[in-house]
C-alpha cells in the first residue's frame, strides 16, 4: 500500500502503469523512498525494475500514476526535467565518450565558457577536482575513458550526476560488470554519499549486495508490486522467495561426476596480448566428458586471451585439441563444427546481433544447415518454431519477444537467449564465461542446473567465472589461473575461499596443508548438513578474494608492489572485444580487443619528491606528453625533437633498448625487481622460451618506467 505523500520521502511513485502495445511492463506499482537512505528495487529479469526507473528519469512516460519529489507532485517529461528535479541516473551500460577525458565527459553539455562561445576547460577541470575531493571519488581528471578501468568509469558516471546537482541517484545494476574489489569500493562510495545527505535507489537482483548496502527493499514481480521490507528484517532466502514467487536453491545439489575421455586438451599454450606480450604462458589443462572444470582467477590473468585462442579469434602457439583433433589457428566456424560452443562474457559484443530479431539470433550458428536453410534459403517457419520453443524453455520475457530486436530485451533475458542457443548446439565441449552475469537468483539456479545437466549427459564443461561461490558450487575440479598459467588444481570439496584466494594471488598450497584444509571443509559441510551454525568457522571468507585482488593487480608483472601515486589505477581494465557478429555470423573476422594496457602487468607506481622527479627525468628524458584535449597544459619544457609526438599511452617498446639513458634504469626499484628468474639461473641452463619471457618482462618494465616519468612530468608541469 502506498505511503501518504510527505516531504520525508525523496521519491514517491504511486499507481505507476506502463504499457508497450498490449504488453503491461508495469501495473499499478508503488514506490516510497525515504530521504537519506539506500533503497533497493529487487526483481527477476524482466520484472520491470529498469522500466520503473526510466519512468522516474523521464526516459519513458507512465500511462497512469503520479510522481512526487520531496512531497511535491512533478511532471517528468524528459531527462532534463529529471535533472532539474535533482535526479541523476547511472545506466547499466555507461553513457561515456571513450575518446574524451574524464573532465570532458563529466561537463559534457554543461561546460563552463569564456564568453558566449569559448570553452573554459581550466575552470571545468577545477570544478571536477572540487567534486572529486568533496565526495572522495578519486579519479584522474585528465585520463581518457578508454584508459581507465570499468570501476573508474562508473565513478565518472556518478560524478556526472553529482556535477549536475543530483540529490537522488539511480544506479541501474551497478555491480554487474565490477570486480569484487570494485564492488566493495562502490559500496563505500554509496555510504559516503548517504552521509552527505544524498538518496540512492539501486536496481539489482544480487541479494548479498542488498543486505550489505540497503536500508529498504521494494520487490517487483512480473511488473507488479509485491512488498517493501526493511533489509535488516529479512534473510536472503526470504528475499529470493519474494522475488521469484517460490523457494530458490542458492546452492544447487549435484551428484559426484563420472569423467570419461578427454574432450578438450590444451597443451603448452602461449597467447600474446595487444602489446605483444605473452598473457597466456605454458598453459596446460584437460577437460573430460562428464565433468565441469572451473577456472578461478582474478580478472586480467590471461582469461580473455585464453578464450580468444580457444575460439580461434587470436593466433597462438601450442595445441588446442577437441576430441584429439587440433583446432587452433583456424577460424571460429571450424571450432563450432567440431563441437565447441561458447557462452561469451560480453553478450552485446560477442553474443548477439542487437539489431536482429530474437528469432534470427537463435539460429546464428545453424542458419546454414539443411535444417534451417534447405536449398540455401532460410526456412522462417522452422526458425520461428525453434525460437519459440527456446523462449518457452528458458523463460525469456516477454513471451512474445520473438519478432522484437534482441537489443530491446533486458540484459538477463538476452543472456537466456545465448545460453539456450549454445546448449541447443548439443556440443561436445561447452565453455561458459560468466554465464550468470546479470541474472536473478532464480535464473542463476536454472543456469547452474543446466550446466550440471549437460555434464550428466556426457558434455565436457569449462566454466570461467569471477564469482568464487559459483566456481566452488558448480565445479567438479577447480583450476586456478595466475599470470597466464595454471597455478594449482583442486578437487571439489577440498578447498575453501581463503585457500583459493591465496593461490589466486600467486601462492601455492603444500599437500600437507591441503589435507588439513580438506578435513576442515568436510567437517564444516557435515556440521551444516546436521543443521549446526558454521557461520563463525570462516568469518568474512568472501572478503578475502577482494583484498587479494588488490594485491595481485599490482603484482602481476613484478614480485614487489611499491606504493601507488595519485595517478595509479588500482585495477586493471577488463579487455573488451570489439568484434560484432554479422548477418553471416561466421565470426571469422579478427577480434579487435580494446587496449589491455600495461596495467595488467605493471607494478604499482611510487610517489616521488620533486628532486627525485628531476633526477629520473635526467635518466630518461622524454618528449612530448601531448593530449589532444589539453595539449596546452600538458606540454613540458623537456620536449626533445627526436621524440616529438610520442604519447605516454603508447610508448614504442622496440626503441627503448636503443636509448642510452635506459641502461641506467636498474636504479629504479621496479626495473630491478622485474625479472622473476635470476640471471645466473638463465645462463646456467639456457632456455630460449624463458629468456624470451624475461626479455619481454624487462621491456615491459622499461615501458612502465617511461609511463611513470611521463606522469611525473605532468605532475611537475601542473605545479609549475
Amino acid at each position: 500500500m502506498a505511503a501518504e505523500v510527505s516531504s520525508k520521502y525523496a521519491v514517491q511513485m504511486h499507481g505507476i502503469t506502463k504499457r508497450f502495445g498490449s504488453f503491461y511492463a508495469l501495473t499499478d506499482v508503488d514506490l516510497d523512498v525515504e530521504r537519506g537512505t539506500i533503497h533497493s528495487i529487487l526483481g527477476e529479469n524482466g520484472a520491470g525494475k529498469s522500466t520503473l526507473m526510466n519512468v522516474l528519469y523521464g526516459l519513458y512516460q507512465a500511462d497512469e500514476g503520479e510522481i512526487y519529489i520531496n512531497g511535491k507532485k512533478v511532471n517528468i517529461k524528459n531527462p532534463t526535467a529529471a535533472i532539474e528535479n535533482g535526479i541523476g541516473m547511472v545506466h547499466q551500460h555507461f553513457m561515456l565518450v571513450e575518446n574524451f577525458t574524464v573532465t570532458q565527459n563529466i561537463v559534457l553539455g554543461s561546460e563552463p565558457t569564456n564568453g558566449p562561445i569559448a570553452l573554459n576547460m581550466r575552470k571545468a577541470r577545477k570544478n571536477v577536482l572540487e567534486i572529486v575531493k568533496k565526495y572522495g571519488l578519486e579519479v584522474d581528471p585528465d585520463k581518457r575513458i578508454r584508459d581507465i578501468s570499468v570501476g573508474m568509469q562508473q565513478r565518472v558516471e556518478i560524478l556526472k550526476a553529482l556535477y549536475r546537482g543530483a540529490e537522488i541517484l539511480i544506479l541501474d545494476e551497478p555491480t554487474a560488470v565490477l570486480t569484487e574489489q570494485e564492488i566493495d569500493e562502490l559500496l563505500a562510495i554509496m555510504k559516503n554519499l548517504i552521509k552527505d545527505g544524498k538518496t540512492i535507489i539501486i536496481i539489482t537482483h544480487k541479494l548479498k549486495e542488498i543486505q550489505a548496502s540497503s536500508d529498504m527493499c521494494t520487490i517487483i514481480r512480473r511488473g507488479k508490486y509485491i512488498d517493501t521490507v526493511p533489509v535488516k528484517g529479512v534473510t536472503e532466502d526470504e528475499l529470493a522467495t519474494m522475488m521469484v514467487g517460490h523457494a530458490v536453491q542458492l546452492v544447487v545439489d549435484k551428484t559426484p561426476s563420472n569423467p570419461g575421455e578427454v574432450v578438450l586438451d590444451i597443451q603448452n599454450l602461449y597467447v600474446k596480448n595487444e602489446q605483444g606480450i605473452n598473457a597466456v604462458k605454458d598453459f596446460n589443462l584437460q577437460v573430460r566428458a562428464g565433468e565441469i572444470v572451473g577456472i578461478a582467477g582474478i580478472d586480467g590473468n590471461g582469461q580473455h586471451e585464453l578464450m580468444e585462442a580457444v575460439n580461434n579469434l587470436k593466433k597462438c602457439k601450442g595445441k588446442i585439441l577437441v576430441c584429439g583433433e587440433e583446432i587452433q589457428n583456424r577460424n571460429p566456424k571450424y571450432g563450432i563444427d567440431h563441437g565447441l560452443a561458447t557462452i561469451p562474457a560480453d553478450r552485446h559484443k560477442d553474443g548477439l546481433v542487437l539489431g536482429f530479431s530474437v528469432y534470427e539470433n537463435t539460429i546464428m550458428e545453424k542458419y546454414r544447415t539443411e535444417e534451417f536453410s534447405p536449398g540455401g534459403r532460410i526456412n522462417r517457419k522452422k526458425m520461428r518454431s525453434f525460437a519459440e520453443e527456446l523462449i518457452k524453455a528458458y523463460d525469456v520475457r516477454p513471451e512474445d519477444c520473438g519478432p522484437r530486436k534482441a537489443g530491446a530485451l533486458s540484459g538477463g533475458n538476452q543472456q537466456k537467449i545465448i545460453i539456450g542457443r549454445e546448449i541447443a548446439q548439443e556440443p561436445k565441449i561447452l565453455i561458459a564465461i560468466q554465464p550468470t552475469r546479470g541474472l536473478d537468483v532464480g535464473a542463476i539456479e536454472n543456469v547452474h542446473k543446466m550446466l550440471i545437466s549437460e555434464r550428466d549427459k556426457g558434455v565436457a564443461v569449462l566454466l570461467i567465472s569471477f564469482e568464487l561461490d559459483e566456481v566452488m558450487n558448480v565445479s567438479d575440479r577447480i583450476a586456478v589461473i595466475y599470470d597466464g598459467h595454471i597455478q594449482q588444481i583442486f578437487e571439489h570439496g577440498t578447498v575453501d575461499n581463503r585457500t583459493l584466494g591465496r593461490v589466486m594471488a600467486g601462492g601455492e598450497i603444500e599437500d600437507t596443508e591441503l589435507e588439513e584444509i580438506k578435513k576442515k571443509v568436510q567437517a564444516e559441510k557435515a556440521a551444516e548438513a546436521a543443521g549446526e551454525d558454521v557461520s563463525e568457522a570462516e568469518p568474512a571468507a568472501e572478503v578475502i578474494p577482494v583484498a587479494l585482488s588488490e594485491e595481485t593487480a599490482e603484482e602481476s608483472a613484478a614480485e614487489t608492489a611499491p606504493a601507488e601515486t595519485a595517478f595509479a589505477e588500482p585495477e586493471s581494465e577488463e579487455p573488451a572485444a570489439e568484434n560484432e557478429l554479422t548477418a553471416e555470423n561466421e565470426l571469422a573476422a579478427e577480434n579487435e580487443t580494446a587496449e589491455v594496457s600495461a596495467a595488467e602487468a605493471a607494478p604499482a607506481e611510487t610517489a616521488f619528491s620533486e628532486p627525485e622527479i628531476e633526477e629520473l627525468m635526467a635518466v630518461n628524458e622524454t618528449a612530448e606528453i601531448a593530449d589532444a584535449a589539453d595539449a596546452d597544459s600538458v606540454r613540458t619544457a623537456e620536449e626533445e625533437e627526436e621524440t616529438s609526438g610520442t604519447s605516454p599511452e603508447a610508448p614504442e617498446v622496440p626503441e627503448v633498448p636503443e636509448t642510452p639513458e635506459v641502461q641506467e634504469a636498474p636504479e629504479v626499484p621496479e626495473v630491478q625487481e622485474a625479472p622473476e628468474v635470476p640471471q645466473e639461473e638463465t645462463l646456467a641452463e639456457p632456455d630460449m622460451e624463458q629468456m624470451q619471457h624475461e626479455l619481454e618482462q624487462m621491456q615491459q618494465s622499461l615501458v612502465n618506467l617511461q609511463k611513470q616519468i611521463a606522469e611525473m612530468q605532468k605532475a611537475l608541469s601542473g605545479r609549475q
